[in-house]
């Protein structure tokens, strides 16, 4: 049996996908009012991205021990990478180091140094690298490979949930401080940092696709786009990034969801762009 991939509800896979490559998620947390949520698991309120007092947290190591003996287990031994989010906004990956500790090296942890789509692309690239035959240690090298090539970007349509939340760097509070500025934000070594800022919303996505299309460079690229509900905006941009795109090999939209919609707030629209990463088959 292939090397089995594990990664968490941050990656955004669409459970149909994650099945296509065999990926297990882990659902992260999410607490109001004394009730403790699993992401994809449970049924949390339609409006929770925008409830005052809500917290969230990673998985702790038990629930991903018991992720990472099932992944092995179906591996027929052949091993486990876990794919998770930036060590730097969640304590997953550290959890995740304590329970593949119990595995004897069999399970192998990589901190994605990003969130959303970025690290499910990167699990989708160490996918497909155990799919062709590689072994653990190669799937390992190859979700590392990804991680530093998959480019990630958002525009908010304000900054409270990022700095209720801590997720963005001192620099950048500062830098979007100012009324009306609406800031494009990239992921960074780990972090959520400030790229540009403008005085629109509007201005900020238009900015956002020109930054991409640059980034690209002319190179068959995987897209993803990705929102805090806003699917019909979501729509719009990822019109504007075909068109502007040379070649789309896959294309993939996708809702932040509950957690990460927490983070970032309602409206937000993000672009996570693979110019490493073969097509995804769906």
């Amino acid at each position: 049996m292939p090397v089995v991939v594990v990664t968490d509800s941050s990656s955004r896979l669409p459970d149909p996908l994650a099945a296509r490559y065999g990926i297990r998620q882990v659902p992260l947390h999410l607490g109001i009012d004394g009730t403790d949520y699993l992401e994809g698991v449970d049924d949390i309120p339609a409006d929770i991205v925008t409830t005052p007092g809500v917290s969230t947290s990673g998985a702790n190591p038990h629930e991903l021990a018991a992720a990472y003996e099932e992944a092995l287990a179906a591996s027929d031994g052949d091993g486990v990478v876990a794919v998770h989010m930036s060590r730097r906004l969640s304590g997953t990956w550290g959890a995740a180091r304590i329970a593949a500790e119990q595995f004897s090296g069999q399970v192998r942890v990589v901190d994605s140094r990003s969130v959303g789509l970025a690290v499910g692309f990167t699990a989708i690239g160490a996918a497909q690298a155990g799919a062709a035959g590689a072994d653990r240690d190669r799937v390992y090298e190859a979700a590392i490979r990804q991680a530093a090539t998959v480019d990630s970007m958002l525009c908010v349509q304000q900054l409270e949930n990022l700095r209720q939340s801590g997720r963005i760097s001192a620099a950048s509070k500062m830098l979007g401080s100012a009324l009306s500025i609406k800031p494009i934000l990239h992921m960074a070594d780990g972090l959520l940092t400030l790229k540009e800022r403008h005085r629109t919303f509007s201005k900020a996505v238009a900015k956002m696709v020109d930054a991409t299309v640059e980034s690209a460079a002319g190179r068959p690229v995987v897209l993803g786009v990705q929102h805090s509900a806003a699917p019909d905006a979501a729509a719009e941009l990822a019109g504007q990034l075909r068109e502007r795109l040379g070649v789309v090999t896959s294309e993939l939209i996708v809702d932040l969801g509950p957690i990460l919609g927490c983070h970032v707030g309602p409206g937000a629209l993000g672009v996570a762009l693979g110019t490493h990463l073969d097509p995804i088959e769906q």
